[in-house]
């Protein structure tokens, strides 16, 4: 039934290890692996691993209930769990130390809920190790945004000017057809010339 499937997937467990599921470590330094799980029902005797390259088991926990820290049950020396799953979020993560060229790989974190009859979910990380962390030359990319931006605004300048100049010659205009009006309303009424407006007396009778 549709209803039936919106339910399942409501209350299905999710883990995640954020948007990025890249990570770069300097050799020789500390890592830090991310990853968090939800669960609409709660979770009781929850178990959580961590492997690399999907086989080597690197970290082994279990989480009795929401108001329980994880247990664990093994671990690589090197490995140091960071998480808590008695807040918020149910943080799961994991500190990869001294980080060597042979730790790059891909790393999964897998996680069983017994409540949600066993449902089992997983999310990856792959770590990449460099010998030192190289700076992005922007030089380039900065240029590009520079020259658009500059014709863009000279674009813009362009069209105010025009507008002004526009505006400025409709008020010009609109002002010289006002004087136009003026001039032929007067018609030389002044002085009595010729071609006046003015009532013309009637002649006087002898």
């Amino acid at each position: 039934l549709p209803g039936l499937h919106v339910f399942t997937i409501a209350f299905a467990l999710e883990v995640s290890v954020g948007k990025a599921n890249t990570v770069m470590a300097l050799n020789n330094s500390n890592v830090l692996l991310p990853c968090t799980f939800t669960t609409c029902i709660g979770f009781q005797d929850l178990v959580f691993m961590w492997y690399f390259n999907s086989t080597e088991l690197i970290y082994h926990g279990k989480i009795k209930s929401k108001a329980s820290e994880p247990t664990l049950m093994e671990r690589n020396p090197r490995v140091e769990f960071v998480g808590s799953t008695t807040g918020k979020d149910n943080n799961i993560s994991i500190v990869l130390k001294n980080v060597e060229f042979s730790d790059a790989g891909k790393y999964t974190c897998h996680v069983k809920n017994p409540k949600e009859k066993d449902t089992q979910h997983n999310a990856t990380i792959f770590l990449t190790v460099v010998q030192k962390m190289v700076e992005t030359d922007n030089t380039l990319t900065l240029i590009i945004v520079g020259v658009v931006g500059g014709l863009i605004g000279l674009l813009i300048l362009s069209m105010l000017i025009k507008r002004v100049v526009l505006f400025i010659i409709k008020k010009t205009q609109d002002g010289k057809k006002e004087c136009l009006v003026s001039s032929s309303g007067n018609d030389n009424t002044e002085n009595g010339l010729a071609g006046s407006k003015a009532e013309q007396k009637a002649p006087p009778k002898a």
